[in-house]
């Protein structure tokens, strides 16, 4: 029926000129995109217009134009490659591949044999494979990582970090696939849960639940108790992610921001906080921190921390300006309240002498009841040329906190 005079006339969506369609199209997710090319045929060259799938494909494939260029094909081509091959993982696959690729353009100037130690992706046949040997389903992040790379050789130094405290190191491999579905554990204690990595030093793995089980949550990444085998009814695990992606981009982003430094060609995890820093003089004092899961209970509570503290002088300073540690002081306060004095001569036995530019650093320990507590304190120095003249430069305070654990009491 015609429109009568003086109304307008109604406007039906097909009717629309191609312009205001493309800015409709261009507010849809690819899933209805996808519908309005099954619609009709003008729907369908709309929507195939190709600058339509380039947001699609760099938010959800994160292909660039020189990605595009090289492979000389159009932008929806190529999100339809992606999907036919990632598709299941579109709601992980750019976070995860984004970490990858930022850890590994960080560790190729840093520390490139871990780099070189990282295998090839898995095809999706092969964890289907994995699958069938543990009788779970994998979470699809965890899948969606290792389609891009299975896990490292177990190699030294370790993708997942490295510790070295007098006697005691750790260097934690990240595990190819095949290796933890080896490890798979149906035993109580660990039930359901699939090995993230491995040390070859301290036998220390991360988990992964795969199902809920004993207090976890699916998905959940922890370490677990060291005591706990020997237990008869308490399950106790230290929580280190709520999932794979979270686990993982939250790792890499500490090492990529150098928070967890790289030095002597391994990813120390020790935290930096920029704010933990304090300056006497020409003297300046920082602190990073770390809980080692594997020398610590729950029950009976004791939590194990060391810490790194760096003493470096100005590059500033007089020449004749040379300074020897003669003291220390330190106290350590527990949340409680408690408080234990750690004072004596040097530095674990050592007398440093610091010189402009020059920097001395060591690893201490401490073990709290508590679950977190703090250290604070001062080192006494004196000048070269006044050795009458003695001088405090401050440590700054700074924290130790054992991560959220859970312990379940089995029945």
């Amino acid at each position: 029926m015609a429109a009568m005079d003086g109304e307008p006339s109604m406007v039906s969506l097909e009717s629309l000129p191609a312009d205001p369609l493309l800015i409709i199209f261009s507010l849809l997710d690819y899933g209805d995109l996808v519908n309005c090319c099954l619609v009709n045929r003008r729907f369908n060259q709309i929507a195939s217009y190709d600058l339509l799938w380039r947001k699609y494909c760099t938010k959800y494939w994160l292909i660039t134009e020189e990605e595009k260029v090289r492979k000389n094909e159009c932008w929806k081509s190529l999100f339809i490659d992606f999907y036919s091959d990632v598709g299941r993982y579109i709601e992980h696959y750019a976070a995860i591949k984004k970490a990858w690729d930022d850890l590994k353009k960080y560790l190729w100037a840093r520390c490139p044999l871990i780099v070189l130690s990282l295998k090839d992706g898995l095809r999706e046949e092969d964890l289907d494979a994995i699958e069938a040997q543990i009788g779970c389903k994998l979470p699809d992040d965890y899948r969606c990582s290792f389609r891009i790379h299975n896990g490292q050789k177990l190699v030294v130094p370790g993708l997942f970090g490295s510790i070295q405290l007098l006697n005691h190191q750790r260097s934690e491999d990240f595990l190819d696939a095949l290796v933890a579905a080896g490890g798979f554990q149906p035993k109580r204690g660990l039930k359901y849960c699939l090995p993230l990595t491995f040390c070859v030093h301290t036998g220390l793995s991360q988990y992964l639940a795969v199902e809920a089980a004993e207090g976890r949550n699916k998905n959940e990444v922890f370490y677990h108790s060291s005591e706990q085998m020997t237990h008869t009814s308490n399950i106790e695990m230290f929580i280190t992610g709520s999932s794979f992606t979270e686990w993982f981009t939250s790792y890499v982003n500490n090492v990529v921001s150098g928070r967890f430094p790289v030095i002597r060609n391994q990813i120390l995890r020790y935290m930096q906080d920029p704010e933990c820093v304090a300056t006497t003089g020409d003297i300046t004092v920082s602190v990073s921190t770390s809980f080692l899961p594997e020398l610590s209970s729950i029950n009976p509570p004791q939590y194990f921390f060391s810490y790194r503290i760096n003493v470096e002088m100005s590059s500033d300073a007089r020449p004749d300006e040379v300074c020897h540690l003669y003291s220390r002081c330190l106290r350590a306060t527990n949340a409680n309240g408690n408080m234990e004095v750690l004072q004596g001569p040097g530095i674990e036995g050592e007398l440093p002498t610091l010189t402009a530019g020059e920097e001395y650093e060591y690893i201490g320990c401490t073990t709290f009841s508590t679950t977190s507590g703090y250290i604070e304190g001062y080192y006494t120095f004196y000048l070269q040329r006044r050795k009458d003249r003695l001088f405090r430069v401050t440590v700054p305070r700074f924290y130790l906190e054992c991560p959220k654990f859970k312990v379940f009491r089995a029945r």
